[in-house]
């Protein structure tokens, strides 16, 4: 039987919201999340990237908030990156946008002042990263005592990115009644260890295995050397008419180097990553979205703010040395129920990482070459060391139905 939003217990003004949206069915975490939350209990939700994670717990805190007093603080959003906090706020204001609340984004890199000044205006729900937060408490400028909801979005990242310290510093000053809702799409130790500090009693949720990649992701692994890898792929990309393409680098040295010689080769090219300026970020973001920049090379950290659901092919220029990194990029294809396709590029010195990639899938990949780019070391798949690659030419063109919600 279809659940419909409504049978999950929203009220009218975010119902004409989702609507509007196009939102026509909830996801999976949607259906499970959604009530707990409504029910006023503790949550930790673990789900894939992209299966509707944002409006789980927004859409809660929205009704909640729709009534009671106005321009005080009353829930309070914990993101890992200042893209991840803009997007949520454009959503928070999407769902609400029949709701007198005021929702406020507050992250590094940009001035405290316009900031301050919004936060003096009186707000009912902050979105912020943890550094810039304890700098806005420090100074006096965010009162909690009448806080009733936090969120930790994202919180495998944010522990990846070092912010425990800063994010125990605040649950520290939070009232201790508050409900407490925890996304994250995997759950590890530390991850656990969180929650436990944070939440009482809590409902857990998670939708699928923790390290399954999406079913409409179709996997291509090429086996190249590393000298050619851009060569290769400035190749391929010819082959791709229409849809967006996500770049993934390890380094933002790299990410730059890749886009400079994409351009150079005539693609519609953007780059981001950390040590850009804010303007520039968004600038690369707004492009992508709007299809003016068709291709985006990005880190993974700078990467974590791009909620684009029409991603045609994500690429592995680089093999994550974390296993579990490769599964959070491939999720930014073929998402709610599109398909799509994850190209990775893979040298040498990256086989055993590949090799741990597919032991944490629980999938073997077929190995390609592209002709006249062999590597110079043939390729071995885990099971089978030393068996060479079949030598084609790979397609980046695989049936791409994209279905939006």
């Amino acid at each position: 039987m279809t659940v419909s939003f409504e049978s999950l217990g929203l009220v009218p003004e975010l119902l004409s919201a989702l609507e509007r949206e196009g939102y026509a069915t909830p996801t999976p975490i949607q259906v499970e999340a959604i009530p707990l939350a409504l029910a006023g209990r503790d949550v930790v939700g673990s789900a894939q990237t992209g299966t509707g994670k944002t409006a789980a717990f927004l859409l809660p805190i929205l009704q909640r908030l729709k009534d009671g007093p106005r321009g005080v603080l009353r829930a309070l959003i914990l993101v890992p990156t200042r893209e991840l906090a803009e997007q949520v706020v454009e959503r928070a204001r999407a769902y609400g946008r029949d709701l007198p609340l005021r929702t406020v984004a507050i992250y590094g890199g940009v001035g405290l002042e316009p900031q301050t000044r919004a936060l003096a205006q009186g707000v009912d729900i902050v979105v912020a990263t943890p550094g810039r937060l304890l700098d806005h408490i420090g100074r006096g400028h965010v009162r909690s005592g009448r806080l009733e909801v936090l969120v930790l979005d994202e919180a495998d990242r944010m522990l990846d990115m070092g912010f425990a310290p800063d994010v125990n510093r605040i649950l520290d000053t939070l009232p201790g009644s508050r409900q407490t809702l925890l996304f994250s799409a995997t759950i590890s130790s530390d991850v656990d260890r969180l929650a436990r500090r944070a939440l009482q009693e809590h409902a857990a949720v998670e939708i699928g295995r923790r390290a399954q990649t999406a079913d409409g992701v179709h996997h291509l692994l090429v086996a190249v050397d590393k000298t050619v890898k851009r060569d290769v792929l400035a190749q391929m990309l010819v082959e791709v008419v229409g849809g967006r393409v996500l770049i993934f680098t390890r380094t933002k040295h790299g990410a730059d180097r890749l886009a400079r010689h994409l351009r150079r080769s005539g693609h519609e090219v953007a780059a981001l990553h950390g040590d850009k300026t804010q303007g520039a970020r968004s600038a690369a973001l707004e492009g992508f979205r709007e299809g003016t920049t068709r291709v985006l090379v990005a880190t993974d950290l700078a990467a974590r703010g791009v909620d684009v659901d029409d991603i045609a092919i994500v690429v592995n220029y680089d093999v994550p040395a974390d296993p579990e990194v490769y599964v959070h990029r491939v999720g930014r294809t073929a998402r709610a129920g599109a398909k799509g396709l994850a190209l990775t590029l893979m040298s040498p010195d990256e086989w055993l990482l590949m090799a741990d990639v597919e032991a944490l899938i629980g999938r073997t990949l077929p190995r390609e070459t592209v002709p006249g780019f062999e590597p110079s070391v043939a390729p071995f798949t885990p099971r089978q060391r030393g068996e060479p690659a079949r030598q084609t030419k790979p397609s980046v063109r695989p049936r791409l139905g994209a279905r939006r919600r």
